[in-house]
């Protein structure tokens, strides 16, 4: 038995939950609502993230200047961090906690997607279509060049995602070159076409909704701040210059 397996109950919430949109719409924009509406319900989570990575951000410099002034000595260092971060009212681990409580929706919705039986009956969402080919197939087990043409569009998709976070992933290592995992971190962001290619297409699906939802959420909470043009003020026109009064 899996350890995963805790969250079967879950798992049939969630299968009813597309099940019933299928009732409504075909079962690949049942499983693209559904998704939507999960990372909907996480949404102000991800804002929570947001903000302490923001905190992290801004405290970064002074954390590196405090590294490289306590360097060799850990109980001075943690001193002047608690310090720090009691100034500032932020934490080390702000962002972190609404990460990990993500982590049991996206397993539950992994399973979902994944296995081929659920409570002892065959999970009927595999079984429907997208474009003639069954959800649940494999890449490996696509025949023919309209089923190979579907899997291609999806990884194609997901490929363009990975590329726009690949580029902002890579700005921030430019950013923070000092930071672990800096050299190979923005190529982390293919990984996603790699796993979809070992999981069926309704898995695919689903991973290609929510990661197209993270992208677009990440430019939404991490943009920059608008900043207002600096104007410099003209010089008044000039109109008719002065004659020069003749010296008395």
């Amino acid at each position: 038995m899996s350890i995963f397996s805790i969250f079967d109950p879950a798992v049939g919430l969630a299968h009813s939950a597309v099940g019933s949109l299928t009732q409504f719409l075909p079962a690949a924009a049942a499983i693209v609502l559904f998704t939507v509406c999960v990372r909907l319900a996480l949404h102000p989570l991800a804002r929570a993230a947001a903000r302490g990575e923001k905190h992290r951000a801004r405290l970064a410099p002074r954390v590196a200047e405090l590294n490289r002034k306590h360097k060799g000595r850990p109980e001075q260092l943690q001193a002047a961090l608690a310090a720090l971060y009691k100034e500032e009212q932020a934490s080390p681990l702000a962002g972190c906690l609404p990460m990990l409580v993500q982590i049991p929706f996206f397993s539950v919705m992994y399973r979902l997607f994944t296995l081929p039986t659920l409570a002892g009956a065959p999970n009927d969402l595999l079984h429907h279509t997208l474009l003639g080919v069954p959800l649940g197939t494999h890449l490996t087990a696509a025949h023919g060049p309209a089923q190979l043409a579907v899997f291609g569009v999806l990884y194609a998709a997901l490929a363009a995602i990975g590329w726009v976070g690949f580029r902002r992933a890579r700005k921030a290592a430019q950013a923070n070159p000092t930071a672990p995992g800096a050299g190979f971190a923005p190529y982390l962001t293919f990984g996603t076409v790699l796993f979809a290619a070992l999981v069926p297409l309704a898995a695919a699906l689903y991973l290609l909704t929510t990661t197209a939802w993270t992208a677009a959420e990440r430019g939404l909470l991490h943009r920059e701040p608008a900043q207002a043009a600096t104007t410099t003020a003209a010089p008044a026109p000039v109109g008719r210059q002065r004659r020069s009064q003749p010296a008395r």
